[in-house]
């Protein structure tokens, strides 16, 4: 006798993709949960296959978006960063390039903005990785790395104090 109601079990795709609506996800957590949820390998992968060539999935993006989230809105460190993407999978080389995100987007900064004298160019670049989200003290460390000559530059500046554009 057939039980009315119960609908067929959904595949290993769309239960990713209903996991990938709640929330970012690394291929090794989603491996991970659609495997415990008793799909076979193989759908397994191919649903995998199939989120990667429609980019639903791609742990670059997840890690770079991770990081940026954990170092802006929680104000992690890059050790608990980069320890919270080992724990999802992200193999280390794809983590660190998710927290070299603030390292480009200053270096296109700065070759962008050529026309002030290089301490002010740094304080307006400062300012501008901070609209952008990034934690100030992660900002600081990261420019006084890059351009160390000018660490007087960045000594005492504020999210509250700089107003430039």
């Amino acid at each position: 006798m057939a039980r009315r109601g119960l609908a067929e079990a959904p595949s290993a795709y769309q239960r990713a993709l209903t996991r990938l609506a709640r929330r970012d996800h690394s291929e090794s957590e989603l491996r991970r949960a659609l495997l415990q949820r008793g799909h076979e390998d193989e759908e397994v992968e191919a649903a995998l296959r199939r989120l990667h060539s429609e980019r639903y999935l791609d742990d670059s993006g997840f890690a770079e978006r991770f990081a940026r989230s954990r170092l802006a809105g929680r104000g992690l460190g890059r050790l608990r960063v980069r320890q919270g993407l080992r724990e999802r999978g992200v193999d280390r080389g794809t983590a660190e390039a998710g927290l070299r995100a603030a390292l480009r987007v200053a270096r296109r900064y700065w070759r962008q903005h050529t026309g002030d004298e290089p301490a002010l160019r740094l304080r307006k670049l400062w300012a501008f990785l901070l609209r952008r989200g990034f934690p100030a003290g992660l900002v600081s460390e990261r420019l006084r790395a890059l351009w160390p000559r000018w660490q007087d530059a960045i000594e005492g500046l504020e999210p509250v104090e700089e107003t430039e554009a």
